[in-house]
């Protein structure tokens, strides 16, 4: 059995002074520092009863503490369980129910919503704060650091992140340590990570992009990294001199064209900018190049599977392609319906296989089952095309996923919350081109005669039943939705007659 993932990626740093990040929180923190705190806090965790392949669910805003939660739950053996911090109460529960975690990490603010959701739940609470502050942190202060590395590895669970279904029942993906390891690899290999470079981390780190991407490629190639609690193109500006790389969302690169220090002086001390979570426009691959005479290397990757293919570091990185496939990961383009392999050019389903492929849906094996080819390859759902070059490009996907600033949106999810309000017939959900986030969320709503509802009291109520970015941007009221002669709505006809509703002189500020 391979090695456990936290060995891997900071075994031996014990007292290493090599710079590992700078965070206007704590500062400075070496390796070993790091890896002192992850002693500590896995100390806490089997104080707190941790077992091995427990869940440790967490819905804590980003800080260097949480991330170091991250390896401390890998390292004392159990499963890392990472919650978007825009989660409702309400989604929580669900989460909770669904992966039965032995302990549920929030923010102190929280607490009174969340304990007795958890608390139901069988999970014990504990807190984290922005500052990296709460009973997890006090717990890790007192505990007994951790000497050896549990047992677990390989095959074995390390962590489940959570993707929406496209009946409203978001689905656990369950990622191995080969999984996390070999695309860590695989990447900074592709990419040319050193212990020279310095990336610039300000993804969330409840999803894959910057949790597993940006974090294990950066602690894979002893590198270090500007750790920064959110996006903001000023500090972004402030920290690309002593930067090498950024890895971000579209919406970065569309939000610091807008800075004006944005320029090739700028941006001299950089040798990598890339970009995934949702597709890159050609035309914002174009002007950065322009602006700043950098190539934006685009990839395309998903929860299930990290990261699949990349354009090349060295070689043409094509505006609106998601490049090669990524040593040691097939890809191939066939028939939806029959299977079938399809030749160059032909637009069909991807299907990737490879050891960074998860292990299946946490409890549904039909699932599972019904998402995998007899050869092991994995229906992704995305559909596109392989050009002649051996260039993947995304022209669609299927069950009508949205993804709106580098966030997954399952329309079905959203149209039952709207279906539910009084007075509603029944909606479509949909996304059309928007300049900053990628897609931008309509809403259209057929309503119950004689029932009056305005835009703003559909997106009242549902601010308590979800997470701000799957909330529509705009709820239009239409007479009925089109169908087809099967009574299937036709959601291109929609997405054609609402395609410029956030074109730049109307896009949401």
């Amino acid at each position: 059995m391979a090695g456990n993932l936290y060995d891997a990626l900071l075994g031996g740093t014990e007292g290493e002074d090599r710079l590992l990040l700078r965070d206007e929180t704590v500062g400075t923190m070496s390796y070993g520092a790091f890896t002192e705190e992850c002693a500590r806090m896995a100390g806490a965790l089997l104080e707190a009863g941790l077992q091995p392949g427990d869940r440790v669910a967490v819905q804590a805003e980003k800080s260097v503490a949480a991330l170091a939660l991250y390896l401390a739950t890998v390292r004392a053996g159990g499963i890392y369980l990472p919650l978007n911090i825009a989660y409702t109460p309400a989604e929580i529960e669900y989460f909770l129910n669904d992966a039965e975690p032995a302990i549920f990490v929030c923010d102190p603010a929280k607490l009174p919503a969340l304990a007795p959701i958890a608390s139901a739940a069988g999970a014990k609470v504990l807190t984290l704060d922005a500052a990296g502050k709460g009973t997890l942190a006090d717990a890790a202060a007192v505990a007994r650091p951790i000497t050896e590395t549990s047992s677990r590895g390989g095959s074995d669970i390390a962590a489940i992140l959570y993707t929406s279904g496209t009946t409203g029942r978001s689905k656990g993906a369950m990622l191995s340590h080969d999984n996390l390891l070999s695309n860590a690899h695989s990447l900074v290999e592709s990419w040319r990570f050193t212990d020279k470079d310095v990336l610039i981390h300000a993804l969330p780190i409840f999803h894959t992009h910057g949790l597993f991407v940006a974090t294990n490629v950066v602690l894979a190639s002893r590198a270090s990294m500007i750790f920064q609690a959110k996006f903001d193109p000023n500090k972004i500006m402030e920290a690309m001199p002593q930067a090498t790389c950024l890895m971000g969302v579209p919406t970065f690169y569309t939000r610091l064209l807008q800075h004006p220090g944005l320029d090739r002086q700028n941006t001299a001390h950089m040798r990598l900018f890339v970009s995934g979570s949702a597709p890159l426009l050609a035309e914002t691959h174009r002007e950065w190049q322009e602006r700043t005479g950098h190539a934006i290397l685009e990839r395309y990757g998903m929860t299930e599977t990290n990261m699949n293919t990349s354009n090349p570091y060295d070689g043409r990185r094509i505006a609106g392609t998601v490049g090669l496939p990524l040593p040691g990961v097939e890809v191939r383009v066939t028939d939806p319906e029959t299977g079938a392999l399809l030749r160059t050019e032909e637009i069909g389903m991807i299907e990737v296989r490879g050891p960074n492929v998860f292990q299946g849906y946490w409890r549904m094996p039909e699932k599972t089952a019904a998402e995998f080819r007899e050869d092991g390859f994995f229906i992704t759902g995305d559909l596109g095309k392989m050009d002649e070059d051996g260039y993947v490009h995304i022209v669609g996907r299927g069950k009508d996923l949205i993804i709106t600033g580098g966030y997954n949106v399952y329309p079905k999810e959203v149209e039952m919350e709207i279906d539910a309000m009084p007075g509603v017939n029944e909606s479509a959900v949909f996304g059309v081109r928007h300049p900053d986030f990628g897609e931008g969320i309509i809403a259209a709503v057929v309503l119950k005669p004689g029932t009056e509802l305005t835009e703003q009291q559909v997106i009242k109520a549902l601010n308590s039943r979800l997470a701000a970015y799957k909330r529509p941007k705009k709820v239009a009221f239409v007479p009925e939705l089109p169908r087809n002669t099967m009574g299937k709505v036709q959601k291109n006809i929609l997405r054609d007659q609402f395609a410029g509703t956030f074109e730049p002189a109307t896009a949401a500020k």
